[in-house]
């Protein structure tokens, strides 16, 4: 099994490589009649494409959206929907060095064990430009919630640049879209520049972390045990390219919490149950709470660096490895598109498996 789509009910399934001619996403199980064309995909795409600045990959590629099926007079029509995006500035020459040598922190190794092959240009299926199918399909998915779930927003942002976080009390939701870094922290992101200038500059590179926050999604998402919302999620999230670790509300920091510190006190509002916090990120039990869902993701170093690193070829020579080409400094930064384009999906899937199953929640409280 090749294991390139994820989704229940609303289904992705990303195709292409780095240096290939495209790369693009079939997407099954979108309702019909949702408004989309391929301007409102390339909203999202524009915000995750290559050689906007500095501080990213210098490839120019515009990451045209195209929609081949499945839209009909502007609207969709409940069938399988094509999506594609060409590959326009590849620069296959950059990877000819390296045909016979697996790069560190790379999956040039395991590909090949797997495989018997693999392909160099650019890592093939494991570049993170495989991304970009993703968030035209999570454009799809926004599109859809709009429609048929509106009052859900999705936001993401970096609050971590390698061992500099950004300082919560200068959270500033308007910050994130004015600055090349999509920090809520604009003092963060002065700093972070110099930082990774000099990281840049020096031929290395720098982890991250993201946080995705979706607002206004219902409570009663989700299923008890192998459906969880919170498993969806985390699933989703892993498997991006460069992640490392995901986590939901407190994650790895409740394990420092005590039972009194970490439970989420309850209490009636005027509109129905309100949390004192939300350390389980707005979800219990693998079922959303209708509070805030808070995921957040590590992002590793961008492995291709101009530093000398010890390796193998194929046939078992001990070599020095320098990755030319051109990569990201901080391959996090345009992560939080990609992360957001995955958090629409997970959460358009379980809206429409909730409503498929249950209809309205069941249980409703005060009544």
């Amino acid at each position: 099994m090749s294991m390139n789509s994820f989704g229940h009910l609303f289904r992705v399934t990303t195709w292409g490589e780095s240096h290939g001619p495209a790369l693009g996403a079939t997407v099954d199980g979108c309702p019909p009649n949702v408004p989309v064309d391929a301007a409102m995909l390339q909203h999202w795409l524009d915000m995750r494409k290559p050689g906007q600045n500095k501080y990213t990959t210098q490839r120019q590629e515009p990451d045209q959206v195209e929609i081949l099926s499945g839209i009909y007079e502007g609207k969709t029509t409940g069938t399988p929907i094509q999506l594609m995006i060409r590959n326009v500035d590849q620069r296959s020459k950059d990877y000819g060095d390296i045909a016979e040598k697996f790069r560190p922190g790379h999956a040039d190794y395991t590909y090949f064990t797997k495989y018997g092959n693999r392909d160099p240009r650019g890592g093939g299926r494991s570049s993170a430009r495989e991304t970009a199918a993703r968030v035209a399909a999570g454009g799809l998915a926004r599109a859809c919630i709009d429609t048929h779930f509106a009052g859900i927003e999705i936001k993401g942002y970096m609050v971590q640049m390698g061992d500099r976080k950004i300082d919560r009390a200068k959270f500033d939701l308007d910050q994130i879209n004015q600055n090349p870094f999509w920090t809520p922290d604009a003092d963060a992101a002065v700093d972070w520049a110099a930082y990774l200038d000099g990281l840049r500059k020096s031929g290395n590179s720098v982890g991250a972390i993201v946080e995705i926050v979706a607002r206004g999604v219902p409570a009663g998402l989700g299923a008890p045990v192998y459906a969880k919302l919170d498993t969806d999620i985390a699933a989703a999230m892993m498997s991006i390219n460069a992640v490392k670790a995901v986590e939901i509300g407190a994650g790895m920091g409740a394990a420092m919490l005590t039972g009194e510190q970490n439970a989420d006190e309850m209490r009636m509002g005027p509109n129905g149950p309100e949390f004192s916090s939300n350390h389980a990120g707005g979800i219990l039990g693998g079922i959303s709470t209708g509070q805030e869902i808070v995921c957040r993701f590590a992002v590793k170093p961008t492995s291709s660096i101009l530093k000398p690193r010890q390796t193998i070829t194929k046939s078992g020579d001990a070599v020095e490895i320098i990755t030319k080409g051109r990569h990201d400094p901080c391959v996090g930064i345009r992560a939080v598109p990609v992360g957001e384009a995955m958090m629409a999906c997970v959460i358009l899937d379980h809206l429409l498996l909730h409503r498929g199953q249950i209809g309205e929640n069941q249980g409703i409280i005060g009544a």
